[in-house]
């Protein structure tokens, strides 16, 4: 019981790291405080932590919970390119406003009125990838294994909340781009990006995560007690194995 409320406060604690990159540009674009200092607060401290706890699930010997964070950061950074795929298509074609790892990188690095450089782009691509990662992350502790259509639902739900965040409104473009050209062509281009991104990463996490509990599993584990029918079934297979004892005579 110990160690399964051990690794139930690491999961909560990791759950809590990986959702603060995710969230820091949306603040940024929402004007209350400025992502170049968030960054260095947060991004990059809270990614520190969240290797400081894979290296902890080691040392505490938590393998299948080390497998599951490892898991998330592989399969979120797989599904990037996935949304990737589609992302770069929609900007190319114009039916996406701007080009947000470029955006992210400047403000990164606090040089908006330089523009993008090559280090910005570099910071950029960098922080868009290890939000995937991210979203992997929370994913994976959260339903373990999961069936692949949940990380469909699962990155549909990220693209509704991109297109009701500030981030949206900020490029001009009105909640769901619908100020954008006709009005569609950014919640098209976001919904089948972030799409493919929850189909890549459900159907990584299923493959990659057998036997590997979710977060409800593990309150279960650290809380409740048996049932019950448990406790009836353990009374029945003693007495299973007693009625199986060579029986002796006086």
């Amino acid at each position: 019981m110990k160690s399964e409320k051990q690794k139930l406060g690491i999961v909560l604690l990791v759950l809590l790291l990986a959702a603060i990159g995710p969230n820091l540009f949306p603040i940024a674009q929402a004007g209350i405080a400025n992502l170049s200092k968030m960054a260095v607060d947060y991004l990059i401290p809270s990614v520190v932590l969240i290797l400081v706890l894979i290296l902890v699930t080691h040392l505490l010997k938590f393998s299948l919970l080390k497998r599951q964070i490892i898991t998330g950061i592989i399969a979120g950074i797989i599904a990037t390119i996935g949304l990737e795929i589609f992302r770069i298509t929609g900007f190319r074609i114009g039916w996406m406003p701007g080009d947000l790892p470029k955006l992210m990188g400047v403000l990164l690095l606090d040089q908006f009125a330089l523009g993008p450089d090559s280090t910005s782009n570099i910071a950029g691509w960098a922080y868009h990838f290890w939000n995937g990662a991210a979203f992997g992350i929370i994913y994976s502790l959260l339903v373990g294994r999961g069936k692949p259509w949940m990380g469909l639902l699962y990155g549909f739900l990220i693209g509704i909340g991109f297109m009701l965040s500030p981030v949206v409104r900020s490029l001009g473009v009105g909640s769901f781009g619908l100020q954008f050209k006709d009005g569609y062509q950014l919640f098209v281009v976001v919904s089948l990006a972030h799409i493919a991104f929850g189909v890549v990463l459900g159907w990584l996490v299923y493959k990659m995560n057998s036997g590997v509990p979710g977060i409800v599993t593990r309150v279960k584990k650290s809380y409740i007690k048996e049932t019950p029918e448990e406790f009836k079934n353990k009374l029945l297979s003693l007495q299973s194995d007693l009625n199986q004892l060579p029986s002796t005579t006086l």
